[in-house]
């Protein structure tokens, strides 16, 4: 078996035709199929079934595929270890852009004081896409507010923020104290990100617990955007520390909710054991340590570090 089949292989079942993926990776169709005909053979199973509109994964192609994105990263990581001659390789880390405004900088910092050679990928996007991301192997470990704890995750609680309630000055009905209790803002209208953000999700489940049903006018799933509606007085929102601490530099009112159990955790999730490189389990330490560092500090406005970890 080549790698280069495996290549081919998974671009074959990226673009769902051999045409299509013959032209990306330079060659010839016939060239592809052939090689592709010969991995079938070697492991004595169809991978793809060829139609007339493309090809189709067969049961046992969904199986093989994972593994030959797995081996080719690690393929990947190997060839940059051998080339650097010390600790490197390529780790990619999702954050939300929440966490990612706290967090990044202070991560990008300590990742080249500690471990220079090593290639750092760095994602901003929503809780719920990075999720995504984690399970199709298109990152290594990712902060995240939710895990599936069926799937064979590494999980590691970071932190837990505290939630704050953010309003312009002429929003009608917005809080005026520096605490205010989730049941005073039932009525308050809202602009909250999607389904898809972890946020939203564990507000959703808190309202609910309190018996309250929150007055969403809006959703956002930009919190750059989400925040000009903000400052725009069409709705409140509710925000993280992280998010709070630059809202009230921009002259928006903050006022954090008092309710004890209104909170988001931070969780470090990553792919299995197993499958983790040298580069991502530095990663994954250097991750813990720069958020325990921020949080102890003071750095990370509203967080507290989780209390398994003290």
């Amino acid at each position: 078996m080549e790698l280069r089949q495996l290549r081919y292989f998974l671009a074959a079942v990226e673009h769902k035709s051999l045409g299509q993926a013959a032209l990306e990776l330079g060659i010839g169709t016939s060239a592809l199929s052939q090689q592709i005909s010969k991995l079938e053979s070697e492991l004595c199973t169809r991978l793809l079934s060829r139609t007339s509109t493309g090809v189709v994964l067969t049961s046992a192609g969904i199986a093989f595929q994972h593994h030959a994105r797995l081996t080719l990263r690690q393929a990947e990581n190997a060839i940059q270890a051998a080339q650097r001659g010390r600790m490197s390789g390529y780790v990619s880390v999702g954050l939300p852009p929440t966490t990612a405004s706290v967090l990044a900088l202070p991560l990008i910092d300590a990742m080249r004081e500690r471990y220079p050679d090593i290639q750092l990928h760095l994602v901003e996007m929503l809780s719920g896409y990075l999720a995504n991301q984690l399970s199709t192997r298109q990152l290594d470990l990712a902060v995240l507010f939710q895990a599936d704890s069926g799937r064979k995750w590494g999980i590691r609680p970071l932190l837990d923020e505290q939630l704050f309630v953010i309003t312009s000055s002429t929003l009608d009905g917005a809080p005026t104290g520096k605490s205010v209790r989730l049941a005073d803002i039932g009525r308050l209208p809202l602009v909250l990100p999607s389904q898809h953000h972890g946020l939203r999700t564990t507000l959703m489940a808190t309202f609910e617990r309190s018996g309250i049903e929150p007055n969403i006018v809006m959703e956002i799933d930009g919190l750059a955007l989400l925040m000009q509606a903000v400052r725009g007085g069409y709705a409140a929102t509710i925000q993280p520390g992280a998010a709070a601490a630059h809202s009230g530099e921009c002259g928006l009112r903050v006022v954090q909710i008092e309710d004890a159990h209104v909170t988001r955790r931070n969780l470090l999730v990553t792919l299995p054991e197993e499958e983790l490189s040298p580069a991502a389990l530095a990663a994954r330490l250097v991750i813990a340590d720069v958020a325990r560092d921020l949080v102890r500090q003071g750095l990370w406005p509203g967080a507290r570090l989780y209390e398994a970890q003290d």
